[in-house]
């Protein structure tokens, strides 16, 4: 079929008018992003989206090919557009101002149809949040405060907001002070709103000067029978050696937090108190208890401590064997060529141990204790690492490794305890009762053993946990019968059974204790008796006399009502089950605070007395706290806010994951 040149061009003229009409029908542009940008033609095939703002133009159709939006909205949505930045508080998809007829900006109108959030919002810029949060990070991470001045800092945050310019060391300190402030307030109202007392817990860091640092710790269980433990105050000392080196420290933090009437307990270590310091703060409480005729108990040992001083002593009695284990297990993990060799050799031996070798932290017992246990699981292949090809001076010997699993027992007894203290829930006093029995009867049951050397080694350990069991025993016993569970069924079994010579007498010092500390806590009424007092003259004044001297001899033997009925209940009932591990005490408490008032009041103080002075990421460390120098070099109230503040942010942050974690259990059950 052939066709004419004039139906060519008529076909050819159809054509054009039809794909006219199709893009005369393409959909209506509904993007948001059209707001801001137009839609120019480069050439016959290619168009570019332009900003109406920065100008900037954007590739959007080539050829066939269209590029979409997605690219248009990201350029003014992140804050790239030049033109948005200027616009801060205003929502990034409505900043612009479209030029009004008259040459003005005006807003442009709100489209009919929202699509919805198309973006993130941008937030207008504070300075004074940006500082708030930098300090925050300074006080938790512990960085040093002349971060800010540091070149690499402000090149970083430059990098993330070009408006962060200039923030000082004097600024960041000042808001670092704030923060111990608003946190100090929040604390005070704490304490202030709980009617139980306060144990405090006194520890000693050292610095590289010749000054020491008192850490004082107040323990308490609040309204919602939650432990609490909070540094109240830090406080320099710059004569530790001195027998009243503690007594400024004290008097500040009773004084300061109001505590003198709430003082339940107060807790030191006599190996950063002598047997002078330990004298003088004994005074030193003596003296307010006239006034408040409360009891007060000063506890002059901390578990913490005397754990570690008997892992020492232990470690120390086998030193040169210690030192060889860990010559061996740094030759063997420090090559790779040796450890290929001894996975080897472990293989063929076929040893069935999974415990890997590591190097232990001579700052912490509780790493040598891993390295020590390891090495004596895998001595097997340790004896036989002279028939390799591999050679290692100074093997253990068959006598040596005996030693080793020696000490490994002891350090094991030791660490076990020792664990307890130092994990995220800490436990209350009335769980280390038997916990301190158990060290107590396996270093009395070596004086014993056949073995001489675990004879000599466990001996001079059983003196010097004696010596702390006799010190704490009673008022550990005190705090297992606020158990349910154990009452004073545990505490006779232990003294009577366990300890046949004082026994008796141990368990009726006790429980004389428990009842006349109950006896603190009963209210106390009598009647003031009827004096005749219509005389007059001198045998008035003689009436007087005698009237005011009966009524002090009667208020001193004044009659004390409901003295034992809560306690005398509670010890008649029956123990709790043992069940699980897991036995909320406090909670018992809570749920029983109707059924005894008076006791419960009790209970609380009682089970907030804490064993340790030292703070739990501390438990294992071989030496005390020592500040570097930039530490002792701060002010010392600035170090006193830096420290109480980063405790205190802590501790608030872990009361509201504990709440959150009760909640979901409590919807889960």
């Amino acid at each position: 079929m052939h066709f004419s040149d004039l139906q060519l061009q008529i076909m050819d003229s159809n054509a054009t008018q039809s794909q006219g009409s199709r893009l005369t029908k393409r959909r209506r542009k509904k993007s948001l992003v059209w707001d801001y940008f137009t839609v120019e033609a480069v050439d016959s095939d290619n168009s570019r989206a332009f900003c109406k703002q920065c100008k900037k133009s954007f590739a959007y159709v080539s050829g066939s090919k269209p590029a979409g939006t997605s690219h248009l909205l990201r350029h003014i949505t992140r804050g790239i557009c030049p033109g948005n930045r200027l616009n801060q508080g205003e929502k990034q998809l409505t900043l612009y101002m479209s030029p009004s007829q008259d040459g003005s900006a005006s807003c442009l109108p709100k489209r009919k149809r929202e699509r919805g959030n198309c973006g993130a919002t941008c937030s207008p810029f504070d300075k004074e949040s940006c500082i708030h949060h930098i300090a925050r990070m300074i006080i938790l991470h512990q960085y040093p405060l002349q971060m800010v001045n540091e070149p690499g800092f402000m090149d970083f945050a430059r990098v993330l907001e070009p408006k962060l310019d200039g923030v000082s060391f004097e600024t960041v300190q000042n808001e670092c002070l704030s923060i111990y402030l608003k946190e100090k307030y929040r604390l005070a109202g704490l304490l202030g709103g709980i009617s139980r007392r306060v144990s405090v817990t006194l520890d000693l860091w050292t610095s590289d000067q010749t000054m020491g640092y008192a850490i004082l710790r107040g323990h308490f269980v609040d309204c919602n029978w939650t432990l609490q433990h909070r540094i109240l105050n830090v406080v320099m000392v710059p004569f530790p050696e001195s027998e009243v080196a503690f007594n400024h420290a004290i008097m500040s933090c009773l004084s300061n937090w109001d505590l003198w009437s709430k003082l339940f307990s107060l807790t030191l270590d006599d190996s950063c108190a002598s047997e002078a310091v330990i004298q003088n703060v004994h005074g030193l409480v003596s003296i307010n208890n006239l006034q408040t005729s409360k009891s007060r108990y000063v506890i002059r040992s901390c578990l913490a401590r005397t754990l570690t001083r008997l892992a020492l002593e232990a470690i120390g009695r086998t030193k040169s064997t210690v030192e060889k284990v860990r010559e061996c297990v740094k030759f063997v993990i420090t090559s790779n060529s040796h450890k290929q060799k001894f996975n080897d050799l472990k293989q063929q031996l076929q040893v069935p141990s999974t415990a890997n070798l590591v190097i232990d932290n001579t700052t912490r017992w509780d790493s040598t204790y891993h390295m020590l246990s390891a090495a004596s699981k895998l001595k097997e292949v340790f004896f036989c690492l002279d028939n390799c090809d591999i050679k290692c001076q100074a093997l253990p010997t068959m006598d040596d490794w005996k030693k080793i699993e020696a000490l490994c027992g002891y350090l094991k007894l030791f660490f076990d305890t020792a664990n307890v203290l130092s994990g995220e829930a800490r436990p209350t006093i009335n769980e280390f009762f038997l916990e301190v029995y158990k060290i107590r009867y396996q270093l009395i049951g070596v004086a014993g053993s056949p073995d001489s050397f675990v004879r000599s080694l466990g001996q001079p350990m059983n003196e010097m946990f004696e010596k702390y069991w006799s010190e704490n025993c009673v008022i550990l016993a005190m705090a297992a019968v606020m158990d349910p569970r154990y009452k004073l069924k545990l505490v006779e079994f232990i003294f009577n059974k366990r300890d046949n010579e004082n026994g008796v007498s141990c368990t009726k010092l006790v429980e004389e204790a428990v009842f006349n500390l109950f006896h603190e806590y009963t209210p106390v009424t009598y009647t003031e008796p009827n004096f005749d007092t219509q005389q007059t003259g001198d045998a008035s004044i003689e009436s007087h006399k005698v009237k005011h001297e009966a009524i002090s001899h009667y208020a001193n033997k004044a009659h004390i009502t409901h003295t034992k009925p809560d306690l005398d209940r509670y010890l008649k009932e029956a123990i709790l089950p043992r069940g699980t591990n897991d036995f909320d005490i406090l909670g018992w408490w809570k749920l029983n605070e109707e059924k005894y008032p008076i006791l419960a009041k009790m209970a609380a103080d009682l089970l907030s007395l804490p064993v340790s002075t030292v703070a739990p990421d501390h438990i294992f460390d071989t030496t005390s706290v020592k500040l570097d120098s930039y530490w002792s070099s701060l002010n010392p109230n600035t170090l006193e806010a830096l420290v109480c503040a980063k405790d205190w942010l802590e501790c608030v942050a872990q009361d509201s994951t504990q709440f959150t974690t009760a909640v979901v259990k409590m919807e889960a059950s």
